[in-house]
């Protein structure tokens, strides 16, 4: 179970009572009527009115016209005194209808007031018309007048919280959802930044960091990494570590991880998590607005979430880290027993990758091919040496031999039920098929060749070509290149080297990332 603890806010400074006392928008009263002395009446009459803090505004209109020209531009509208004759018998009904249905706005109080009572019977339009209150105009006195205010703003008041909590609701079930959706840490902590703004309904700037402890992430143990910051804090590096944030951010973080506790200021706040198993995280938020009580209450839910689901990303990236290390590990103790120096496999894997998601592949199938690549030439294991590391052309008989580290490596990763291992199998069995049929071990053309098997088969061929081998020195990369593009649709997949050649930039950068480093 997470720990979470909040502690009690500190006593308001005097910025702090500067806020409080903050004047409050005022209520948005409309009048509709064609009559400008009822206008001039009904202000002069509440110009002292007050309500829960907030004074009023008034919104004049003269005509059903009018109002809907008004009501078009306006979502702050509490209040309509409504009149029933203007420039029609019906005008103020026919705005009634077209306020609750073309315009589907429920929120609004609508009192309909009249001075031909007869025109609009009270009984037929309290029926026929969502209405709030009718009023005939000779019984409003200022005491009515007001009982009718205080009766229809209280209304509003109380729906606009219900709907505002709707929304909240609404907000951080997507948060979560959102959250929740994130395939990595980076991912999750830049989604915990934007959710937590959207969340609030306010905007906000900060930064995400994390201590995990020796039973996540020993290389990180002790340390507060950045994991995501937003616009605002673009300047702080990923994985920049506390010492060197801003003055300020870095005494906040501290405090918290001091305190064991998250802390609210009116503009600020600092959340901390601490798991069962020690990992401690910390979001830093700053606010263009204070942070009120409900806000606070939904950010204490959101956060419990996720530091539940932070924890839960630690150990799946731990086990996809150990994963993709055993992999490569066996990738390269099979390089080296071949005696080939530098990061073929780790090249073999990008280059894949880059290619599985250039052919429109999902997201996960990219990252197991990218995971599944490295396994390519596993099979190599079964060769005897004298064949593997002949510093010469191999004859007939030892060609034959050298071939069946396809089958090999295939009964070998086969027996595993696990997604990655299997498709493992399936690229060291076709990742020497030709798209021409001429390829082995079973001579499969075209399509019949699975996508990973010809994705594997170009990324292969390329670094093989430029990387050093017992048999050969390195091609320069335009020469292999070369060779590529006249192999496209006789060895290799033409679609596959088209995209190759489309994102060439980000080839040449996996060959900067993971250089061979000569023995």
């Amino acid at each position: 179970m997470t720990d979470m603890v909040f502690a009690d806010e500190a006593p308001e400074t005097s910025a702090g009572s500067a806020t409080a006392t903050k004047v409050l928008d005022p209520w948005v009263v409309m009048i509709v009527d064609d009559d400008p002395a009822v206008h001039q009446v009904t202000q002069l009459v509440m110009s002292d009115f007050e309500f829960s803090g907030r004074r009023l505004q008034f919104l004049d209109a003269y005509s059903a016209a009018e109002a809907r020209e008004l009501l078009g531009t306006r979502q702050d509208i509490a209040l309509i005194l409504l009149d029933v004759v203007m420039e029609t018998e019906h005008a103020g009904l026919d705005l009634a209808r077209y306020i609750r249905g073309d315009l589907d706005n429920h929120h609004v109080r609508i009192v309909l007031r009249t001075g031909q009572p007869g025109q609009a019977p009270e009984e037929h339009v309290i029926k026929s018309y969502d209405i709030n209150d009718y009023k005939e105009k000779t019984e409003l006195t200022k005491r009515k007048l007001i009982t009718v205010f205080y009766t229809a703003l209280r209304s509003y008041r109380d729906i606009m919280i219900i709907e505002q909590s709707r929304l909240a609701l609404r907000r951080s079930i997507d948060a979560i959802t959102k959250v929740y959706d994130s395939h990595n840490l980076r991912r999750f902590a830049s989604a915990v930044l934007e959710q937590v703004a959207h969340l609030l309904g306010y905007e906000a700037q900060g930064l995400c960091a994390s201590r995990v402890s020796a039973y996540a992430a020993s290389h990180m143990e002790g340390h507060l990494k950045v994991l995501a910051a937003t616009a605002e804090y673009s300047r702080l590096l990923v994985d920049e570590e506390l010492n060197t944030l801003p003055e300020d951010v870095r005494e906040a973080l501290e405090r918290a991880l001091r305190e064991q506790q998250s802390f609210f200021e009116p503009h600020r706040c600092v959340g901390y998590y601490r798991s069962s198993s020690g990992n401690e995280s910390l979001l830093y938020m700053v606010f263009s607005e204070p942070v009120d009580a409900s806000a606070r209450e939904l950010l204490e839910i959101f956060c419990a979430n996720v530091a539940i689901t932070y924890e839960s990303l630690l150990l799946r990236e731990e086990i996809q880290e150990t994963q993709r290390s055993t992999v490569y590990i066996i990738g390269e103790a099979v390089e080296k027993r071949s005696k080939e120096t530098g990061a073929h496999v780790r090249r073999v894997g990008e280059l894949s990758a880059l290619l599985a998601e250039a052919a429109g592949l999902r997201s996960n199938d990219v990252e197991f091919v990218r995971q599944a690549a490295p396994l390519h030439d596993v099979g190599k294991i079964g060769i005897p040496d004298r064949v593997l590391n002949k510093p010469a052309k191999l004859d007939a008989e030892e060609w034959e031999v050298m071939k069946t580290h396809a089958r090999i490596g295939y009964e070998l990763l086969n027996k595993s039920d696990k997604r990655i291992l299997q498709l493992g199998a399936i690229i060291a069995h076709e990742h020497h098929e030709r798209w021409d049929g001429g390829g082995y071990p079973r001579a499969l053309a075209g399509e019949q060749i699975h996508i990973a098997g010809r994705i594997v088969a170009l990324a292969d061929v390329l670094d093989a070509l430029v990387s050093r081998r017992c048999y050969k020195d390195p091609w320069q990369f335009e020469t292999a290149l070369s060779y590529v593009r006249e192999q496209a649709g006789l060895q290799f997949d033409p679609n596959l080297v088209r995209l190759l050649f489309e994102r060439m930039d980000a080839v040449k950068s996996i060959y900067e990332r993971f250089p061979d480093l000569e023995a």
